[in-house]
């Protein structure tokens, strides 16, 4: 056999240029497959220009799945890429291994003492890095993982592990809610990783609610007394036990006097009790798993990051029955399990999620919950509107004669600065009121419309009073611990627990929960709904925790499905029935490890992540 030190064949004249790192980088077009850009997938509209990141495919209409990309089979890279070997593999053979698997391999990977010298520097930095992620509890995870895939728990610990792997000092990270998608057994991973941080000399603003991150702190500032207007004070600041013996800290008290549970008996769920029922459920790391969800009562989907908890709930039960609860002709085919049966009790899904209930001042917590339309009316019932001819239209900030004509009603100008973000101000004729002088002139009990938009809902609840459908959702605004909201807050300045909360008050005014129907016995017209909520616990606190659970009891009890997927042990111990997912994360999870009561979770504890928290907590909490 002939060979040549060349980068050529001699027979067939094909030349190759001198590696480089961008060959092995499927990121750059030296090294990416030129068929799918780098991707590993058949991707319609997908081309050379874009990062992945634009939302003109992404936000895409959904189409089949997307295929492997038929000419580097998924590998994301070039030909002549896949055909440089090091320990006899390919990089993308490597990139396939999980963080466990390739740890093992760089750690006992045998070289001459040329090749040690070569790789002396790179094999340091590999193997910390390793280290990292396995020390964040991600060494379940491949390297060649989509980040699409990744659930937000493990996206978080990957940013994390990237900052361990730095190794820089002196520097002051701000971290927002850390624990959010977290279990609390990877809680406790995820405090250790930060302690690593401040080992290295760095300093740590967290801004947290968990109950283990702030017993952790070595000094807590407690911001209060309440929210919006009512906040911006700092409470309490110290130690674990000044807060905790504080008097003037809600935080405190929530420690000092953790909320009881159950708070109310648990819901019997009898053998024969009707059931949703997911059969086979394959999806992503799911493993063929059968998982039953109890009609008309409260279910939590948990387990550790990873371990498939969204794929069940979400990417199973709720896309596969949006295409069949309430149409005439549904659909027989099932995506990502055989199929699902006992469904037909339900006559409305909805997934009550985070995201923003309006993108323009237009939209206010008064106009999505629905009572905007009835305060119009009785504006438009005053003796003044009438002599002047006006209906409910009138009194609308959206359209008509009414609304400020600077500011088309929205209470606020837009100025466009060069160079620099838009700048929003009030606006300087109607002060922010969003209405026209002769509009504001009617009073209803001496307030105009104006001063009504700008009351907050404590303050607003007693003069609807005789008002039953507006006290109504004004009241339930107030259970659910957004009393502080004023009725025409824009909609883009709430927070996502904000708005997820408004959202399930929209849902209890359609339930019509009020004393009438329980005092006469009428049945409500409401239609049964199943509701699937992702973590509604994010961003709220111990007290709006307690304020969330019983909102969520009340749309159970008005005889509706609720399953939610959470971490927070407050939400599990409410819990009628518990799906646990695992046992781990990744390749390693998507089994049903547990499902049944709180109480039976915890008998089995010694197999449940889930079951060993819950008892853990519910002892301490005793």
């Amino acid at each position: 056999k002939h060979f040549s030190v060349k980068r050529a064949c001699p027979s067939c004249s094909r030349s190759f240029p001198e590696p480089d790192p961008r060959l092995f980088s499927y990121n750059s077009k030296h090294g990416w497959c030129e068929s799918c850009f780098g991707t590993g997938l058949k991707l319609k509209d997908f081309n050379e220009e874009l990062t992945g990141e634009e939302t003109s495919w992404l936000n895409r209409e959904a189409e089949e799945e997307d295929s492997t990309c038929p000419s580097c089979h998924g590998s994301r890279i070039n030909e002549v890429a896949r055909n440089v070997l090091w320990q006899t593999l390919p990089i993308n053979k490597l990139s396939e291994y999980s963080v466990e698997d390739l740890e093992d391999f760089f750690l006992s990977v045998e070289m001459s003492e040329r090749e040690q010298q070569i790789t002396r520097d790179v094999l340091h930095e590999i193997r910390s890095r390793l280290k990292f992620m396995r020390s964040v509890g991600l060494n379940y995870l491949s390297l060649d993982r989509a980040a699409p895939t990744l659930s937000g728990g493990e996206a978080q610990r990957i940013r994390l592990a990237a900052q361990l792997g730095s190794n820089l000092q002196g520097v002051c990270y701000v971290l927002d809610e850390p624990t959010i998608g977290l279990h609390p057994r990877d809680n406790q991973i995820l405090l250790n990783a930060l302690s690593h941080l401040e080992g290295n000399g760095n300093t740590l603003v967290v801004v947290e609610h968990d109950e283990d991150t702030i017993k952790r702190a070595q000094h807590i500032i407690d911001m209060g007394p309440g929210a919006g207007t009512r906040g911006g004070t700092v409470i309490a600041q110290g130690s674990y036990e000044d807060i905790l013996n504080s008097p003037q800290s809600l935080t405190g008290e929530f420690l000092r006097n953790p909320m009881p549970h159950p708070m109310q008996p648990r819901r019997e769920i009898p053998h024969d009790h009707p059931m949703v029922e997911i059969k086979n459920a394959t999806l992503h790391n799911l493993r063929g798993i059968d998982a039953a969800i109890p009609v008309g009562r409260l279910s939590v989907v948990t387990g550790v990051s990873g371990s498939g908890k969204s794929t069940l709930a979400r990417d199973v039960l709720l896309d596969n029955l949006r295409g069949k609860v309430g149409q005439r002709e549904p659909t027989t085919s099932y995506h990502g399990c055989t199929e699902i049966i006992g469904w037909d009790k339900l006559e409305r899904i909805l997934e009550v999620d985070q995201t923003p209930i309006g993108k323009t001042p237009r939209s206010t917590p008064a106009t999505y919950i629905g009572i905007w339309d009835d305060v119009r009316r009785l504006f438009a019932q005053t003796r003044m509107a009438k002599l002047q001819g006006w209906n409910a239209s009138r009194f609308s900030f959206n359209t008509g004669d009414g609304r400020c004509p600077a500011c088309d009603g929205q209470g606020m100008r837009t100025i466009e600065m060069s160079f620099l973000p838009d700048v929003k101000v009030s606006c300087e004729l109607c002060e922010g009121q969003r209405f026209n002088p002769e509009t504001l002139a009617v009073k209803l009990r001496d307030k105009n419309i104006g001063d009504i938009l700008r009351l907050e809902v404590d303050d607003v609840i007693d003069f609807f009073t005789a008002h039953p459908k507006i006290h109504r959702g004004l009241k339930l605004l107030q259970d659910v611990g957004l009393g502080y909201l004023t009725l025409g807050q824009p909609s883009p300045t709430l927070s996502g627990g904000e708005a997820q909360r408004i959202k399930l008050v929209t849902e209890l005014l359609k339930a019509r929960l009020d004393e009438g129907i329980h005092k006469t016995g009428r049945a409500s017209s409401a239609p049964h709904t199943l509701y699937v909520l992702d973590e509604p616990s994010v961003g709220l606190s111990m007290a709006d925790v307690q304020k969330l659970i019983q909102v969520i009891h009340r749309l159970v009890d008005a005889g509706n499905t609720v399953v939610i997927i959470e971490h927070n042990l407050d939400i599990m111990a409410e819990a009628d029935w518990i799906l646990d997912l695992g046992p781990e994360g990744g390749t390693e999870g998507g089994c049903l490890v547990a499902a049944g009561t709180p109480e039976q979770l915890m008998e089995q504890h010694k197999r449940s992540h889930t079951g060993l928290a819950l008892k853990e907590f519910m002892e301490r909490n005793d």
